[in-house]
C-alpha cells in the first residue's frame, strides 16, 4: 500500500517500511510490508492521464513536509503519524542518519521497547531534476502489489541476482512502453547549469568538461545502440549492491529502491549492474571478468526464457552459446551508456545537491571509463 504526499521541493519524501517488522501488522492500517509516503503530485501527466490517473489517485495521501534543515525533527513527525504508539519525541525512539546513499538522505527509526526499525527516506535537494517522481511512485506501487518484491561476487548469490533481474524485466506498467533511456540523458544535460554557484566547482568544470563534445560523443553512442534492437523492459537502472537484499533464511533476493526505475533497455540494466561492481570509488579492477559476466547472463537468460514460456518456470530453459555471446556484446555496448549515464547526472548534482560528496570528481571518472572502453566495445 502505498500513501502519497504533496510535493514541494526540497521538502518531500518517501517512507518505507521494511520487511524486518517482524511480521507485526503496520499501523494506521498500512498494510503489507511497504508503507510509502511519496511527495509527488497525484496526477499521470498528460499523455497518460486516463491510465496512470486513477492509478495514482487510489493511493491514500498522508500530507506531510519534512525540511531538509530540521530533518530529524521532520522524521520524528512521520513516524508519530505512522507510528503513534511508538511516542516519536521520547526516549523510546532513537533516529539515526544513514550516510551511504548520494541522493537521498536516510534515517533510521529505531523503537527501543521493541527492537523495531523503520526507514524514512528524504528525497535529496533538488533530486526532482533528476528523478520523475510520479514513475517511481508507479513503479513503487507495482513492486508492492507483485509477487516480485521480495553480495554480488559471490557466485551463488550473483546467480540470484540474474534470475531476480530476469524476473523484474517481465513487468507490466500502466505506462508507455518506450525506452526513458536516452530522453532522461538529455533532460539532464539540459539541467547542467551554464555557471556553477561554488566558484571552485564553477572553475573546474569549466576546465575539465566539454559539454558540446560530450554530446556528440551520446548523440552517436545513442545511434550505435538503438541499432542494436536490445528488447525494451522494465529496468531498475540503479542496481548497485546497496540496492540488493539477500534474505539468509529463504535464500533470496530483493531489489530496493526505485526511484530510477523506468521502461528502458535490457543491455543497460545489466551493463549497468556490472558498472556498479566497481562501487562509487569506480575501482574497474572490480568489474567482473567477462567469464563472471557470461555466466551471469547464461542465468539471466536460461530463466528469461523459461519465465517467457509456458513451461514450469522454475526449471530453467535452455540457451546457446551463440544467444549468451550475442547478449555479452550487447550488454558491453550498453556499459558505455551508464558510464554517460552517471556521470552526466553528477555534473546536475554537483549543484543542486547538500551531500558531502564530491560529484564533479565522480562524473569526470565515469566519463574518462567511457572514453577509454568505447573504441574497443563498439568495435565488438
Amino acid at each position: 500500500m502505498l500513501i502519497g504526499g504533496h510535493y514541494q521541493d526540497p521538502f518531500y519524501f518517501i517512507a518505507e517500511k521494511p520487511k524486518f517488522l517482524n511480521g507485526h501488522p503496520a499501523p494506521n492500517g498500512v498494510n503489507g510490508v511497504n508503507g510509502l509516503v511519496n511527495g509527488t503530485h497525484v496526477s499521470g501527466g498528460e499523455d497518460n492521464d486516463d491510465i496512470v490517473g486513477p492509478w495514482l489517485e487510489a493511493i491514500p495521501v498522508a500530507d506531510i513536509e519534512v525540511d531538509h534543515s530540521n530533518l530529524l525533527n521532520g522524521v520524528a513527525r512521520v513516524v508519530d503519524h505512522f507510528f503513534p504508539d511508538w511516542k516519536a519525541g521520547t526516549d523510546d525512539v532513537k533516529l539515526i542518519e544513514c550516510t551511504a546513499g548520494i541522493t537521498n538522505k536516510l534515517v533510521r527509526a529505531l523503537h527501543v521497547p521493541s527492537g523495531e526499525s523503520i526507514l524514512v527516506r528524504t528525497y535529496g535537494l533538488g533530486s526532482s531534476v533528476l528523478i520523475d517522481r510520479d514513475q517511481e511512485l508507479i513503479s513503487a506501487k507495482q513492486m508492492t502489489d507483485s509477487t516480485i518484491t521480495p553480495d554480488m561476487r559471490d557466485a551463488h548469490k550473483s546467480s540470484l541476482v540474474a534470475k531476480q533481474l530476469a524476473l523484474w524485466h517481465t513487468v507490466d506498467l500502466p505506462v508507455e512502453r518506450t525506452p526513458t533511456l536516452f530522453t532522461t540523458i538529455n533532460k539532464w544535460l539540459a539541467a547542467i547549469p551554464t555557471n556553477y554557484t561554488d566558484p571552485v566547482k564553477d572553475q573546474k568544470f569549466k576546465s575539465e568538461f566539454d559539454l558540446n563534445e560530450l554530446k556528440s560523443e551520446i548523440q552517436s553512442l545513442r545511434t550505435h545502440l538503438e541499432a542494436l534492437h536490445s528488447p525494451v523492459v522494465f529496468c531498475h537502472n540503479d542496481l548497485l549492491s546497496g540496492n540488493i537484499v539477500h534474505t539468509a533464511d529463504t535464500d533470496s533476493v530483493s531489489f530496493i529502491d526505485y526511484e530510477y526505475g523506468a521502461f528502458s533497455y535490457r543491455g543497460f540494466d545489466i551493463g549497468n549492474h556490472f558498472c556498479e561492481w566497481a562501487g562509487f570509488e569506480c575501482d574497474w579492477s572490480q568489474y567482473p571478468t567477462r567469464e563472471t559476466q557470461l555466466t551471469f547472463l547464461r542465468t539471466y537468460l536460461e530463466h528469461s526464457r523459461a519465465l517467457s514460456s509456458s513451461s514450469d518456470a522454475s526449471t530453467p530453459a535452455q540457451v546457446s552459446d551463440a544467444e549468451v555471446e550475442s547478449l555479452y556484446v550487447e550488454v558491453c555496448k550498453f556499459s558505455l551508456a551508464a558510464h554517460i549515464f552517471w556521470g552526466v547526472w553528477a555534473l546536475v548534482q554537483a549543484e543542486c545537491s547538500d551531500l558531502d560528496f564530491n560529484y564533479l570528481e565522480y562524473a569526470g571518472t565515469r566519463i574518462k571509463e567511457f572514453r577509454r572502453m568505447k573504441g574497443e566495445y563498439l568495435a565488438l
